[in-house]
């Protein structure tokens, strides 16, 4: 009765194997690809970092010249707006598609326009590229960056509202891939994508960061998390803009009867 066993587990192993060869041929096969979704988030991170130190730390002068938080923050918003803009539409970006996001490599995965072993490692180098990021910028600015004002940039809501920052969350999230797969989908509107979440992002930024810090990424609220050691609600950004994009995903497709075989997030 052993003999059969071990011929099971003998093939066993070698499956394993096959599939470990497999996944190693594929990691190194689209290696730059993975690493352009790190560069991506990467830049978006250094760039939030640097912005916000520059209206928000004490120590420089636009703090005082612009005594109004929305005017800052809107300023901050249209910077990340054009930052995103650019990462979308880069020579990189459209080489990965531009997910830099794990919630939309999962809308992705869902819509077939990526297997489960390319989201794995392009979530793996989503978090790794955007933590790189942040540590970038503290090394570059650490007085403005670790200041009780800019505190790493990290994600967390405001006075403990954790249920206003979850809905928040989830509604930023929703409109997000909502109005990407909307214009994605409709020929007319499809060349606006990029533009409408530079958009999008810097509406946000203006007027919902105070609530939630406007995350609508795992991977950004980690990378603040982890240079910070600042982990307060951080289960909330890993649930809610997941939640959100996957809602928008089925709203479009089921409720608004679009078809979404292939969607991009570049100017087409």
């Amino acid at each position: 009765m052993k003999a059969p066993q071990k011929r099971f587990l003998y093939g066993q192993s070698n499956t394993t194997l096959t599939h470990f060869l497999m996944i190693w041929q594929r990691f190194k096969d689209n290696l730059i690809i993975y690493c352009c979704e790190a560069l991506g988030l990467g830049l978006f991170m250094f760039s939030a970092g640097f912005f916000d130190a520059i209206m928000e730390y004490p120590g420089l002068p636009f703090r005082q010249l612009l005594p109004s938080a929305l005017l800052r923050r809107s300023l901050v918003g249209l910077a990340m707006g054009l930052t995103a803009l650019y990462i979308l539409n880069s020579a990189f970006g459209k080489k990965s598609g531009a997910h830099i996001n794990p919630s939309v490599t999962w809308v992705q995965y869902r819509l077939g326009n990526i297997d489960a072993v390319d989201s794995v490692f392009y979530v793996i180098f989503q978090f790794v590229g955007g933590s790189i990021g942040m540590y970038l910028i503290y090394i570059l600015m650490p007085h403005s960056i670790s200041h009780n004002a800019i505190n790493y940039i990290v994600t967390k809501p405001l006075d403990g509202s954790v249920a206003l920052a979850f809905i928040l969350e989830f509604i930023i999230s929703f409109l997000l891939m909502a109005g990407v797969l909307y214009t994605n989908s409709t020929k007319k509107l499809s060349k606006y994508t990029a533009s409408l979440v530079g958009v999008l992002l810097a509406l946000f930024i203006a007027f919902e960061a105070p609530y939630s810090g406007t995350s609508m990424n795992p991977a950004r609220t980690f990378a603040s998390a982890i240079v910070a050691n600042q982990w307060n609600s951080f289960w909330l950004y890993c649930i809610a803009p997941p939640l959100g994009m996957w809602c928008a995903e089925v709203f479009v497709r089921k409720v608004l009867h679009k078809k979404l075989a292939k969607v991009s997030l570049q100017n087409d």
